[in-house]
């Protein structure tokens, strides 16, 4: 067995450390989300903290880890008589991103099922990890419908498993760590508040800490078991640390006063529903029991909250996470009254009850619209050297808005999400075919229907059905899935205006949103003065374009077929390492094309070749003014795509658009 890397030889990474301590002490704070970029200890601390938790005693025999105190009377291997119990080392489980929802929840033996009505069930990871800790790397990219599971598993403290009227439950109550790297992709709201506590993680700046995070991992490479060794006593103190911490956890006492201050923060805030402050009370508690106090201090309710909020506060994937301190302080020392029943009935209207941290009108450009900034300076930005008519800095994007939906016409099968029509594991029956390896979801009646007819040649006698192998038939659902959404933005000159790139940002900030609530990957594809370049690779991380758009300069000529050959070129690319993906390319531009010979008639070459492809398009018209050329237009024809202005992205036409061109080409 591999000796893990000690939990106390981490360098730095307090505030990781201190969580996991916490869940450790008591696991109904529900789990830490730990959020960083690679290289940073995440899955070390994690490994190692399974090292620290005290061991368990488990029923003998029992699959899932029974208490012999206090035994599940629902347990698939019970009931449990009271008998032989053995001690055990904590587990630590670690669900793979493939991983099946079978693997997850555990399988039913579907066969034995039908024909003898036996609930022979193979526990699942859920089971291996009750009374230890389910570890998930890379939480981002884990499908949605297992961490729906994941979650309410974790919530409940019990696994379900129901198929065709066959019911299992299960104990499960474990402590959920997961990891993610945020430039990958980010996790949805309402998963993000299913985690109790949230760190960010990152590498240390100090020279000093670096080497001596090198020097320890060096010397753990070395010889793991000996570097271990060095460290027991430490690991000792702590675990014993742990063990008193638990023992004083029931003996904490959470007043008013702190309860106060608990809701007054979440209030001051806004954070969503009511689970942020239970969170931050069994925080603050656990916090108190980890000192020694049996008294919730004003210091413990501020930290909890700096674990237990920053991710409750974003409301979509381009707010940044985190929390204004010093709001913070305002808000705990505005209730800071020991148990005091009447607060300060007319607090500072600038403080936690009068919006505080929201910026004024007057207090400067970055609480207003993009579109009041002065215009003075356009006539006098600094110009690059050789830019041709000149590049401008960039400007920032107007409010987005809700968007209608693309979709990709036929049904694809791509990764789950929540655009186009696709064939899933998850969704509405459309029908039933052979398994293809393992059985996972039964189409109950093609089952029977494929074995009746053999009934007597098999010799039933009873009234149970006599199926084989041969008869079970797999269902096939029909959900959505995500798709590859390519922005291929013009950045020209004739694009330059900064009420109309303002207004260009915003619609595709827009069209960004929908993509993330959709569990799309999108790209960005740039064009102006002479050349395309790949602004962001095809990615999970919305966030990430979202940045890359708001820094988007503008100016020069429009080379719009070198912008279509270039989106072509990253299609091509994903194809070989995606293919199931399929293709929504978005061209937002108002049509010209300058620049090198023939620029009008290369553009259209290059847009034939989508067209040959029949890969969905929509071109989103930016031309503006009383004169209009219909240059977009023409694109989209040679695109065979829908063509929407700027206005329209709003409207309810926009929904069929793709659908209409496929119309079109069929009619054609």
């Amino acid at each position: 067995m591999t000796t893990p890397f000690p939990f106390t030889a981490v360098v730095g990474q307090d505030d990781l450390r201190l969580a996991l301590l916490l869940n450790a002490v008591s696991p109904a704070v529900g789990g830490v989300l730990v959020r960083g970029e690679k290289g940073t200890a995440k899955s070390t601390a994690v490994r190692a903290l399974s090292a620290l938790l005290p061991e368990v005693d488990v029923v003998s025999g029992c699959r899932f880890s029974c208490d012999p105190s206090s035994p599940d009377p629902d347990c698939p291997d019970g009931p449990h008589a009271s008998g032989a119990s053995r001690p055990r080392q904590a587990r630590m489980v670690e669900l793979p991103v493939g991983a099946s929802e079978d693997r997850l929840v555990g399988a039913l033996d579907i066969e034995r099922a039908l024909a003898e009505g036996v609930k022979a069930f193979e526990p699942g990871l859920l089971a291996d990890a009750h009374r230890g800790i389910l570890y998930v790397d890379e939480v981002n990219l884990l499908h949605d419908h297992l961490v729906d599971l994941l979650l309410d598993a974790a919530a409940m403290g019990a696994s379900y498993v129901e198929r065709e009227g066959v019911s299992v439950r299960h104990a499960a109550r474990f402590l959920l760590v997961g990891t993610m790297n945020p430039e990958e992709g980010e996790l949805r709201p309402q998963l993000l508040d299913r985690f109790g506590l949230t760190v960010e993680v990152a590498a240390s700046r100090e020279p000093d800490q670096r080497v001596e995070v090198v020097r320890r991992r060096l010397a753990y490479d070395d010889d793991p078991a000996d570097f271990a060794a060095r460290w027991a006593d430490e690991e000792a103190a702590v675990r014993q640390r742990i063990v008193a911490a638990r023992e004083l956890l029931p003996k904490v006492r959470l007043g008013d006063g702190a309860l106060r201050q608990i809701a007054a923060t979440c209030a001051a805030f806004e954070v969503d529903g009511m689970r942020a402050d239970i969170v931050m009370a069994r925080t603050a508690t656990a916090l108190a029991a980890w000192a020694g106090r049996t008294d919730v201090l004003a210091e413990d309710v501020r930290q909890a909250a700096l674990l237990a909020l920053p991710h409750r506060r974003r409301r979509n994937p381009f707010d940044a996470p985190g929390l204004d301190e010093d709001k913070l302080d305002e808000t705990l020392e505005a209730f800071s009254g020991d148990d005091d029943p009447d607060p300060d009935p007319d607090p500072d209207p600038d403080g936690p009850g009068g919006g505080g941290g929201q910026p004024s009108p007057d207090e400067g450009p970055q609480g207003g619209d993009s579109g009041a900034q002065p215009e003075a300076g356009e006539g006098g930005e600094p110009q690059t050297a050789g830019a041709g008519s000149g590049e401008r800095s960039p400007v920032g994007a107007a409010e987005p808005f809700r968007t209608k939906v693309l979709s990709v016409p036929g049904i694809g099968e791509g990764a789950a999400g929540r655009r186009s029509r696709a064939r899933t594991e998850h969704g509405r029956t459309t029908g039933a075919r052979r398994p293809q390896g393992a059985l996972t979801k039964l189409h109950l009646a093609a089952t029977v229907q494929a074995a009746a007819p053999h009934q007597r040649a098999r010799g039933r006698s009873g009234p149970g059905l006599v199926v084989r192998r041969d008869d079970l038939r797999q269902a096939t659902r029909e959900g959505r899935e995500g798709n590859l959404v390519l922005f291929v933005v013009d950045a020209s000159g004739s694009m330059a205006a900064r009420q109309r790139m303002s207004a260009v940002k915003g619609a595709v900030l827009s069209l960004l949103l929908d993509a993330y609530q959709r569990r799309d990957k999108v790209g960005l594809v740039t064009f102006r003065g002479s050349s395309a370049e790949v602004a962001l690779p095809p990615t999970s991380s919305v966030d990430a374009a979202a940045v890359r758009l708001e820094s988007l300069p503008t100016g020069g000529r429009t080379p719009l077929a070198a912008g279509l050959l270039k989106a072509h070129e990253v299609l091509r690319v994903e194809r070989l390492r995606d293919p199931a993906r399929r293709p929504l390319v978005v061209v937002v531009t108002d049509g010209r094309a300058t620049g090198g010979p023939e620029p009008v008639a290369l553009a259209g070459r290059a847009a034939r070749l989508f067209a040959a492809e029949s890969v969905a398009s929509v071109v989103v018209d930016c031309e503006s003014g009383p004169v209009r050329l219909g240059l977009a237009g023409r694109l989209a024809k040679e695109l065979g795509a829908a063509a929407v202005t700027l206005d329209e992205l709003r409207a309810d036409s926009i929904a069929g658009l793709v659908r209409e061109v496929q119309g079109n080409r069929r009619a054609a």
